[in-house]
């Protein structure tokens, strides 16, 4: 059965005012927001409304504007994702970054490396600055791995105790005690 014209409006009203309840349930299961279903069930029957100008049945008309639904939520979805991996590239950061900051910050790590013993200011110094492994450092300095090892980590901690924690780097220096013993 096909819609007249002059129906049209009635038509989508009566699947609205007999599925309405439904077809909202339908659309906060997929956004799980009230207001983000409210706007794709409408843009759903926007759809389903240029659609049954066509001739599709109105028996149809539920199924379809479920399927309307899912696609517009999916693309929609999509989207987002498309545009969340490349708003990096267009985004200039909120604040620019205080140089007062990043001098301060230094001189606070030069001091704190100053109050180190030696081996363990060089074990910091040659693998956070020169980037070496614990075993690049160990032949660097003339001294076993396992040395290495324990002077790197007790001139992360000491550098812990007097800076705070150092982001990432007790994580790093466990992971390469694992990797190399």
């Amino acid at each position: 059965m096909t819609a007249r014209r002059e129906d049209l409006p009635d038509a989508v009203g009566r699947l609205l005012a007999d599925r309405g309840r439904a077809l909202t349930t339908y659309a906060y299961l997929l956004c799980g927001d009230v207001h983000d279903a409210e706007d794709l069930l409408q843009d759903a029957l926007v759809k389903t409304y240029a659609r049954s100008r066509g001739g599709v049945p109105l028996d149809s008309a539920e199924a379809y504007a479920r399927r309307a639904m899912l696609t517009l939520y999916v693309d929609g979805w999509r989207r987002r994702e498309r545009w969340t991996a490349r708003r990096h590239l267009l985004a200039e950061p909120d604040a620019a970054p205080n140089a007062a900051d990043d001098v301060a910050a230094r001189a606070d790590v030069m001091a704190a490396l100053r109050t180190l013993p030696r081996r363990q200011r060089a074990c910091v110094v040659l693998r956070f600055y020169a980037d070496l492994t614990v075993a690049e450092i160990g032949e660097e300095l003339g001294i076993s791995h396992g040395a290495a090892k324990r002077y790197l980590s007790m001139g992360v901690h000491a550098l812990e105790e007097r800076l705070g924690p150092l982001a990432g780097a007790g994580a790093e220096v466990e992971l390469v005690e694992e990797v190399q013993s």
